[in-house]
C-alpha cells in the first residue's frame, strides 16, 4: 500500500484515515460522503465571519490581479499592508503603536519573543533574557514558542528547547512573584494568553492579569499577551486586553485576523517599545519573513474586519456567549456536565469524573457537531455567524454524548 503523502498536524503519522471536508458555508461544513457538520470550533478558534463569504474572496481575487504578492523588505512596500496596519493598531489598545506582520500565530510569538529581548539589548539591559511561560499556555510550534508552552506533551520529544525560560503557575500571581524575586532583573517578558485556549479555555482568576501587569512594571520586563485566538471579536471587545483592561506591551494576532481566509498573523508593538527600537536612527531591525505584509492575505485582513464591524460581530460574541453559558449553566444543575467556564463565544464544558474528552468529542462529531475534546473537558470556539438554533444544537448532542449521571 502507498503511503499517504500529507503529514498531517498532530497525528500518528501511521494513520491513514482521514475525513475529508469538501464545502462550507456559514457555520456549517460537508464531508466527501454528503455529511453535514456543525463547525463548532470555527475550525482551529479562528472563523470569526463564518465560511464562504464572498466579500473576502473577491477582495483577493481584485488584489491578486493587480498585485499577488511582494516583499516588505526594505526599501519596499505596498498598499494593503500598511491600510491593514494601520486599521489593526486603531482598533488595538495601541494606536500610536506599530505592527509587525507575518504569517502565522506560531510566527508571531517567536517575533515578540525576539522583540523583547532586543528591546533590553538596546535598552542596555542585555542581561534581561529570561522569559516567564505560563502553566497551560500555548504559543505555537517554532522553537521559541514550543518552548513557551505550558503544556508539557508539547515541549517533549524535540531536543534542547530555547534556554533562560521559566514557568508560573497558572491560576496563583504570587508564583509569578517568587520569580520576579528571584530573577527580576534578568526578566525579558511574561508571556500569557489573556483567556488560554488549547490548554482548555481557562479565563484569568481575579487580579491575575493585572498582577503580572504590576510586576512587569515594577521590574522593567515586557508583558505579552498573546491574542492568537482571542483578538477580533471573540471576548466581545476587539481584544481581550480591552475586556480585561489591562493593557501589555506586545501582542500577538493571527487566526481571526483574516478569518483563516489567508495566513496571516503578526504583533502589536506598544509606544514604549517602538520609542526603543526607533530611538537609533542607524539601528536595523534583522528580523522578517518572505510573506510578511503579502498582500493578497492583508486585502483579506481588511475584507474580513470590515465584515465584523458592519454585522456587529464583536458585539455577537457576546450574545453568543450568554446563549452558551445559558445551555452549560442547565446542563450542570441537571449533572450532565461537572462545570463549566469562558467568556466571550468561548466556552468549555469540563464532563464528570474526569472522563476523558476525546471519546466524548468523537460521538458528538458522529452526530454532526465538531466540538475539542482537551482532557477532561469540550472546547467550544464557533463562528461569530453561529445562529441560535445551532448553538441549541451544540448543547443538545453534548447532553446526549456526554455520560449519563449515576
Amino acid at each position: 500500500m502507498t503511503t499517504p503523502a500529507l503529514l498531517h498536524c498532530f497525528a500518528p503519522p501511521a494513520r491513514e484515515t482521514f475525513t475529508e471536508i469538501v464545502r462550507a458555508e456559514g457555520s456549517r461544513l460537508w464531508d466527501a460522503d454528503g455529511r453535514s457538520y456543525i463547525d463548532a470550533i470555527a475550525s482551529l478558534w479562528y472563523c470569526q465571519v463564518g465560511h464562504g463569504r464572498t466579500e473576502i474572496i473577491d477582495a483577493i481575487g481584485e488584489q491578486m490581479r493587480s498585485l499577488a504578492a511582494y516583499n516588505v523588505f526594505a526599501p519596499w512596500t505596498n498598499r494593503p499592508a500598511e491600510a491593514a496596519a494601520d486599521r489593526i493598531r486603531s482598533l488595538s489598545p495601541h494606536p500610536d503603536g506599530r505592527v509587525f506582520l507575518c504569517c502565522s500565530g506560531s510566527e508571531s510569538v517567536d517575533t515578540a519573543l525576539k522583540i523583547a529581548r532586543v528591546t533590553a539589548r538596546l535598552s542596555d539591559s542585555a542581561e534581561r533574557q529570561m522569559i516567564i511561560r505560563r502553566e497551560r499556555g500555548y504559543h505555537g510550534v517554532n522553537f521559541g514558542g514550543t518552548t513557551a508552552q505550558g503544556i508539557p506533551a508539547n515541549r517533549e520529544g524535540w531536543g534542547d528547547l530555547v534556554p533562560h525560560f521559566e514557568q508560573m503557575d497558572g491560576d496563583d500571581i504570587e508564583s509569578a512573584a517568587r520569580l520576579f524575586t528571584e530573577h527580576g532583573d534578568r526578566i525579558a517578558a511574561v508571556i500569557c494568553e489573556p483567556i488560554q485556549g488549547a490548554g482548555g479555555v481557562h479565563p484569568p482568576t481575579d487580579g491575575y492579569l493585572e498582577g503580572l501587569r504590576t510586576l512587569c512594571d515594577d521590574n522593567g520586563a515586557l508583558l505579552i499577551f498573546d491574542e492568537v485566538i482571542t483578538g477580533f471579536g471573540r471576548t466581545g471587545e476587539w481584544f481581550a486586553s480591552q475586556t480585561y483592561g489591562v493593557t501589555p506591551d506586545l501582542i500577538t494576532f493571527a487566526k481571526g485576523v483574516t478569518s483563516g481566509y489567508l495566513p496571516m498573523g503578526g504583533v502589536i508593538c506598544s509606544r514604549r517599545v517602538c520609542d526603543v527600537l526607533e530611538a537609533d536612527p542607524d539601528y536595523v531591525f534583522m528580523h522578517g519573513y518572505t510573506y510578511s505584509g503579502h498582500p493578497a492575505s492583508t486585502a483579506a485582513a481588511l475584507a474580513n474586519i470590515d465584515i465584523i464591524e458592519r454585522e456587529g460581530l464583536v458585539a455577537r460574541a457576546t450574545v453568543v456567549g450568554e446563549r452558551f453559558q445559558a445551555g452549560l449553566r442547565a446542563l450542570q444543575a441537571d449533572g450532565v456536565i461537572e462545570s463549566y467556564r469562558g467568556h466571550g463565544a468561548m466556552w468549555a464544558a469540563r464532563l464528570r469524573g474526569g472522563t476523558d474528552a476525546v471519546g466524548v468529542r468523537d460521538a458528538m462529531v458522529a452526530k454532526g457537531v465538531i466540538v475539542r475534546g482537551i482532557v477532561d473537558s469540550i472546547a467550544f470556539c464557533p463562528p461569530l455567524v453561529i445562529d441560535d438554533a445551532d448553538i441549541d444544537t451544540c448543547l443538545d448532542v453534548l447532553a446526549d454524548c456526554a455520560p449519563v449521571p449515576a
